[in-house]
C-alpha cells in the first residue's frame, strides 16, 4: 500500500511537471524492482518530503556507461547520478563482459587505482569487491594514484582490464569510473559497446568484502612494487641536458605529486617547489579559482604564477586531480620583470612536438609517426612532416583513439600523441596521456631554452615563423539537465541540417559530417566521407588552414566549439600585428557561431 501511495504522489508529480516523464518512469522502477530494495527507502523519503528537483535531476535519465566509462554527480540514489548501485552496475557490467570475451578457464585480473575526490576510496573499494567475486585477482594502488600509472599497472601485471575511481578534471560534487582494456588503453570497439551492452542490462550485483578478499590473495595492493617501475619507464624518455630549472609545480588538490615530483627529482631538476596552498590531496579543491582542478582554464595559474614570478622561478606547471593532464604558465621573455602567460594545450602540444622530434632526429626514419586529432592545431602536423615523419590526424576526440593507433601502426615507431585539451604522451608504457611524462619532456624544453636564453613562448613565436602563424580557440557552451541534452541534440541537428554560410567575414566552403559520413560542399553535390563515425562536424572556410569544429561533449553536458585560424609563414610580416588580427577573427567566428546557434 506504501508504494501504491508513493506512485501516485510521483504520477501527480509528471501530471504537474514538477518532474519529467522519464524520470517518473525511473522512480518507479527503483521503488518496485528488487535489484533496487536497498534504495528504495531512501526514494520514499524524497518522494515524501517533497524533493522534486532533486529527484527530477537524478531520475530523468540513465547515466550512460559511455567508451570511456561513467562519469557524473555524486548523489545516493538515481539513475543519473553515481553512487553504490550505478557504479557497481559498471564493475559488475565490464566484469561480465570480461569473462564472456576470454571464456571460461580464463585467469583474470583487474587493476584499480583512484584519485583524491570524495568517496573514491569507497567506489575503488566497491569496485575490487565486485571483481573478486566475479572471479578476478585484483591489483590494487592502495594511496592516491595518477590514472597514467593506472593504465602502467594494467600493462605491467597483465591484467585483464582496469579501473579508474576519478572524475578528472570536473567539479568537487563529481566522480566517476574509467574502463581500461587490457593493452592500458580505454576502450575501444568492440569491447566499448559489449561492455555497455553488460552494464545496461545488469541485475544483480555480486560482491566479496574488501578486507577478507585482501587476507585471502584475491586482493594483491601493489603500490610499493609499481610505484619505482612506473618511474623508470617515464624516465626511459628523459634526454640529458640542462637541468637549471627553478619550477612551481601544483597538483591542484589531486594525485600529481605522486608522480611529477618523483620524476623531476630523479630526472635531475632539483629546484622544484611544490605549491603549499595546492599541494594537500584534497576533493573539494578549496585553493583553485572556482573549485574546479582544470589546467586547461587559464585563471588556474593566477595564483601559481604570481608566485613562481615573486621568487624568480622560470615556469610554474599544473596538473588536473588524476594527473593526465598539464597546463603551464611561463615570462614571454628572459627579463626578470617580463610578464606571464599560459600556455593553450596546442601550444603545448606544439612545442613539445617539436622537442620530441628533434631530440630523436638521429634516429628517426620515415616509418616513425606521431599522432594527433582532428581537433588538435595543424601546427604538430606541420612539424612532423618538416622532420619526415608521419602524423595521424584523422582522429575523433579522445586519448583512447590515440592508443589504438599506437597497437595498429606499431609501438616501435611511436614518437609522440597530443590533443589540444591538454593530453600528451611519450613513450610505450602507457595507452593514456600521462602528466609525468608531459611535465619531464617540459621542464626539459624549458631549461634547455633557459640555457640559450629563451622562454617557451619565444620558442613558440620561431615555430611561428618557421611554419606560419596558427591561432586557436575553444568555446564550452555549458547545457545542463534534460533541458540541455534536449538542447544539444537541436544544436547539432541545426548545424547539419542547414549549416552558416559565412563566419568571420568568410564563406563556409564545405561541412564535414562525421555522424553521417558525408562531405557537403558549398557549391557542388554531397559526397561520402572517409573517416571515422562520431558525432562531430567540421566547417572548411575559404581561407586556406580556417575552420570550425563543433561536437557534444562525452563527459560533461556542454557543446564544445573548436576555432582554428592560420597564416601561412610566407605571408607573415609583422608576428604581432597577425597575432591581432588572426585573435579578431577568432572573436568573430565565435561572436558568428553563437548567434547562428542560439546560444
Amino acid at each position: 500500500m506504501l508504494n501504491e501511495a508513493l506512485l501516485k504522489q510521483v504520477d501527480q508529480a509528471v501530471t504537474a511537471k514538477k518532474i519529467t516523464p522519464t524520470a517518473g518512469e525511473n522512480i518507479r522502477i527503483w521503488l518496485t524492482e528488487p535489484r533496487y530494495a536497498e534504495y528504495a527507502a531512501q526514494v520514499a523519503e524524497h518522494i515524501e518530503s517533497e524533493k522534486w528537483q532533486a529527484l527530477d535531476d537524478t531520475f530523468w535519465t540513465i547515466i550512460p556507461f559511455g567508451t570511456g566509462g561513467r562519469r557524473g554527480r555524486m548523489y545516493p540514489i538515481g539513475s543519473n547520478a553515481i553512487n553504490d548501485r550505478t557504479i557497481g552496475e559498471s564493475a559488475q557490467g565490464m566484469a561480465d563482459y570480461v569473462k564472456a570475451y576470454n571464456g571460461e578457464g580464463t585467469e583474470l585480473s583487474c587493476a584499480i587505482a583512484y584519485d583524491t575526490r570524495h568517496r573514491s576510496v569507497h567506489f575503488s573499494r566497491l569496485c575490487a569487491e565486485v571483481m573478486v567475486a566475479a572471479g578476478f585477482k585484483v591489483f590494487y594502488l592502495h594511496g592516491h594514484r595518477s590514472t597514467p600509472e593506472l593504465s602502467f599497472t594494467v600493462r605491467q601485471k597483465r591484467c585483464s582490464c582496469g579501473i579508474m575511481v576519478t572524475a578528472s578534471h570536473n567539479p568537487p560534487s563529481d566522480n566517476a569510473v574509467k574502463a581500461y582494456w587490457s593493452t592500458g588503453g580505454q576502450l575501444l570497439p568492440p569491447h566499448d559497446k559489449g561492455t555497455i551492452d553488460k552494464v545496461m542490462s545488469t541485475d544483480e550485483i555480486k560482491r566479496t568484502d574488501f578486507d577478507e578478499a585482501l587476507a585471502a590473495g584475491k586482493i594483491e595492493l601493489c603500490q610499493d612494487e609499481i610505484d619505482p617501475l612506473f618511474y623508470e619507464a617515464v624516465l626511459r624518455q628523459q634526454t640529458p641536458g640542462p637541468r637549471n630549472l627553478k619550477v612551481v609545480y601544483s597538483p591542484l588538490h589531486g594525485v600529481g605529486a605522486t608522480a611529477v615530483c618523483p620524476v623531476l627529482e630523479q630526472a635531475g631538476f632539483a629546484d622544484i617547489e611544490l605549491y603549499g596552498p595546492q599541494a594537500e590531496p584534497n576533493g573539494d579543491f578549496p585553493n583553485v579559482p572556482g573549485h574546479v582542478s582544470n589546467p586547461e582554464n587559464p585563471v588556474v595559474f593566477d595564483d601559481i604564477a604570481a608566485h613562481a614570478k615573486s621568487i624568480g622561478a622560470d615556469l610554474a606547471l599544473a596538473t588536473d586531480p588524476d594527473c593526465d593532464r598539464i597546463g603551464c604558465s611561463a615570462p614571454l621573455t628572459a627579463a626578470a620583470d617580463a610578464e606571464w602567460h599560459t600556455l593553450s594545450g596546442n601550444q603545448i602540444g606544439a612545442l613539445l612536438s617539436d622537442y620530441v622530434l628533434e631530440t630523436r632526429r638521429n634516429k628517426l626514419t620515415p616509418e616513425h609517426f606521431q599522432i594527433i586529432t582532428l581537433v588538435t592545431t595543424q601546427l604538430t602536423r606541420r612539424i612532423g612532416d618538416s622532420y619526415g615523419v608521419r602524423t595521424f590526424g584523422d582522429l575523433l576526440v579522445g586519448f583512447k583513439w590515440i592508443a589504438g593507433v599506437i597497437d595498429d601502426e606499431g609501438p616501435e615507431h611511436f614518437l609522440y600523441g597530443t590533443e589540444e585539451s591538454h593530453g600528451y604522451m611519450a613513450g610505450t608504457h602507457v595507452r593514456d596521456k600521462d602528466g609525468a611524462v608531459a611535465s619531464l619532456l617540459l621542464c626539459e624544453l624549458a631549461a634547455k631554452l633557459k640555457a640559450e636564453g629563451q622562454t617557451l613562448h619565444q620558442k613558440l613565436e620561431a615555430l611561428f615563423w618557421q611554419h606560419g602563424l596558427h591561432v586557436e580557440n575553444t568555446v564550452s557552451v555549458q547545457m545542463p539537465g534534460s533541458e540541455g541534452m534536449d538542447r544539444m541534440k537541436e544544436v547539432m541537428a541545426q548545424f547539419r541540417s542547414s549549416p552558416p554560410t559565412e563566419l568571420a567575414g568568410s564563406r563556409v566552403r564545405q561541412m564535414r559530417d562525421y555522424l553521417n559520413k558525408t562531405i557537403r560542399p558549398a557549391d557542388s553535390e554531397e559526397k561520402p566521407l572517409a573517416g571515422p563515425c562520431g558525432d562531430l562536424i567540421i566547417l572548411d572556410l575559404d581561407v586556406e588552414g580556417n575552420y570550425v569544429a563543433i561536437r557534444p561533449s562525452g563527459t560533461e553536458p556542454k557543446i564544445k566549439v573548436y576555432m582554428f585560424t592560420y597564416t601561412p609563414a610566407e605571408q607573415l610580416a609583422n608576428l604581432d600585428t597577425a597575432k591581432e588580427q588572426l585573435s579578431e577573427r577568432l572573436v568573430q567566428m565565435e561572436a558568428d557561431m553563437r548567434a547562428f546557434a542560439g546560444v
